[in-house]
């Protein structure tokens, strides 16, 4: 009488759970799936449709999608050494597919024409470009030229990245390379700048680097607007 008793309350119990929560049994259906959303709204949405598709690893994305952005640039610069003004113009982190590669390139030079410095590097980053903090060895050419000295040839070094907001908002990076190295024509260059977004696709940066040689020491300053394409 009691296991019939018991019986009979599972019965029961299990009555009510099904009747008030249904869609435990039922296999969801393609407008469930759907939330119920009008065609043309998931035809106007990438990641709707990426979803219905798959549904994606959302930590392996945040891992690999790069935390920092390519960036075209447009500055005003101040050198030191001989008091002048110029200006820089460059495109930094162009992404080789989803590689850790970037390519990057600058063009400095006064309005007096007695300074002039360009080149490009490749970089390579050794952490997932998700990272907040990453490290890339330096491997690329540059073409220095002051009234002091000139110089070109291979420009080796390595760069720490620090992502205070993902996506471009804030970051903090440190450059450190030696052109032509272990020749008598070395220079070495020191770069530390700091970049914040104002809007969502503009920067500014402020950009401080050291330009060390046998034969003269400077300091340029600048100030850069950045475009994030």
């Amino acid at each position: 009488m009691r296991r019939q008793l018991s019986t009979l309350c599972f019965g029961v119990g299990m009555s009510l759970v099904l009747m008030a929560a249904p869609g435990l049994c039922d296999t969801p259906s393609k407008d469930a799936q759907d939330l119920n959303l009008s065609p043309e709204i998931i035809k106007g949405s990438p990641v709707l449709q990426r979803w219905r598709r798959q549904v994606p690893n959302v930590l392996e994305d945040i891992k690999n999608d790069p935390s920092f952005p390519t960036k075209v640039r447009l500055g005003y610069s101040y050198f030191s050494s001989e008091q002048v003004f110029g200006v820089n113009v460059g495109v930094e982190d162009v992404f080789i597919g989803r590689t850790g590669l970037t390519l990057s390139g600058e063009y400095q030079t006064t309005f007096n024409g007695q300074r002039e410095a360009y080149g490009a590097d490749v970089h390579y980053y050794l952490r997932p470009l998700g990272s907040y903090i990453n490290i890339a060895p330096v491997v690329g050419y540059r073409h220095l030229e002051t009234n002091s000295y000139s110089t070109d040839g291979v420009n080796l070094g390595a760069k720490l990245l620090l992502v205070l907001s993902r996506g471009g908002a804030a970051d903090i990076s440190l450059t450190q390379s030696w052109v032509a190295p272990g020749t008598g024509e070395e220079v070495g260059l020191t770069m530390l700048s700091v970049g914040y977004a104002i809007t969502r696709n503009l920067r500014i940066s402020t950009d401080i680097q050291q330009q060390n040689a046998k034969q003269d020491k400077d300091t340029r300053l600048g100030v850069v607007l950045e475009w994030i394409p």
